[in-house]
């Protein structure tokens, strides 16, 4: 269960690495309004990178989220039942996680690779790359598919055996 542990580790290293894009974020956006309201020269360059830090931040904290049992569950249907039966719910939860996941990561190297090759830029004034948006949301995602397959591992123990304590990383 070492790799268990190893895997929640990285993701949980990641998820506090990027915490700290949104102080640049609400920076930014404190510059824009300072400069739009009070010297009425709004700028060209911050719209556009307040949505890719955002977005950053939002794909790779999926996977810490995970580790901290953050995402929404149907809690009707789990905490009412013995705890094989929340283990065989979080089996089918977790298996259907990674073959999602999988699926959006194989597809979305090909986008980071595409907007790489190409050079493609968005539809703003400054022509913004493109491909540090993709590449992001290629590592949030294998991020979360791999914490997934950890889950998912957890799941089978837990089917297998109710009373098995898998150690976790984190209060979830």
């Amino acid at each position: 269960m070492v790799l268990l542990a190893w895997v929640d580790r990285i993701n949980i290293a990641l998820g506090k690495a990027v915490s700290f894009l949104i102080w640049f974020g609400i920076a930014i956006i404190v510059l824009e309004v300072v400069m739009r309201y009070v010297f009425n020269a709004p700028t060209v360059w911050a719209p556009g990178y307040t949505q890719r830090i955002f977005a950053a931040y939002f794909v790779l904290v999926g996977a810490y989220t995970l580790t901290q049992g953050g995402h929404v569950r149907v809690d009707l249907l789990l905490n009412t039942r013995s705890p094989r039966w929340n283990a065989c719910l979080d089996l089918l939860n977790y298996t259907v996680l990674v073959i999602w996941g999988a699926a959006l990561a194989y597809e979305g190297w090909y986008y980071f690779q595409e907007a790489w090759e190409w050079g493609e830029t968005d539809a703003s004034a400054l022509g913004h790359p493109m491909w540090p948006v993709k590449l992001a949301l290629f590592v949030g995602v294998v991020m979360i598919t791999v914490q997934g397959v950890a889950e998912l591992i957890r799941s089978v123990i837990h089917v297998i055996s109710p009373d098995t304590n898998v150690k976790r990383i984190g209060p979830a």
